[in-house]
C-alpha cells in the first residue's frame, strides 16, 4: 500500500505563495494608480486659455502656475512683485485682464475650462501654486505638489 501520509493538496506553502502573489499584484496596481493620479496633465490644445484677447500658446519647457483671486488685493500685489527664473502663469479666479510683465503671464478662460481646471488639479485654496513641465507639444505634466501660497512670505525663486 502506497498512501501518502501527512500530505494534503492544500499546503501552507501553496497558501503563502498565493497570498504573496496576490499582494504583489495588488501592490503594483496601487503603485500604478498612485503615480498616475498624483500628478495630472494639462493639454493647452484642449483647454483654451486667453492672454488678454489672444489664445495662449505655451512656449517654455516649464511654468509656475499660480491660481489666485484678483478680488484680494494681497494676491495681486504678490504677483506684481514676484521674481522667478521660471515664467509664471497667473490664472485669476475672477477672470480680470492685466498686462503681462517680466515673467508673469495673466491668463483667462471660459467658465467650463476654469471649472475643469479647478477640478482636475483639486484646488481647494487660493492662491495655490504648482509647476508644470512640457511633455510634448502642448501637453504639460504637473511636476510638483500643489500647495497653498503664503502671500506674506512669497518666495518663487526656489521653484
Amino acid at each position: 500500500m502506497n498512501i501518502r501520509q501527512g500530505r494534503s493538496l492544500f499546503s501552507l506553502s501553496t497558501l503563502l505563495a498565493s497570498f504573496f502573489g496576490a499582494a504583489m499584484i495588488a501592490g503594483a496596481f496601487a503603485y500604478f494608480n498612485y503615480k498616475f493620479s498624483e500628478y495630472k496633465f494639462i493639454n493647452f490644445s484642449e483647454w483654451i486659455f486667453y492672454e488678454k484677447r489672444d489664445l495662449f500658446t505655451p512656449q517654455q519647457e516649464r511654468y509656475i502656475v499660480v491660481f489666485y483671486s484678483s478680488n484680494m488685493q494681497a494676491h495681486l500685489e504678490m504677483l506684481q512683485v514676484a521674481e522667478s527664473q521660471t515664467p509664471i502663469l497667473a490664472i485669476d479666479y475672477y477672470q480680470q485682464s492685466f498686462d503681462a510683465h517680466d515673467q508673469v503671464v495673466y491668463l483667462k478662460a471660459g467658465t467650463n475650462t476654469l471649472l475643469s481646471f479647478i477640478q482636475r488639479f483639486n484646488i481647494y485654496h487660493v492662491p495655490s501654486v504648482f509647476i508644470i513641465k512640457k511633455v510634448k507639444d502642448t501637453l504639460y505634466k504637473q511636476d510638483s505638489m500643489i500647495r497653498k501660497l503664503d502671500t506674506n512670505k512669497l518666495n518663487l525663486k526656489g521653484l
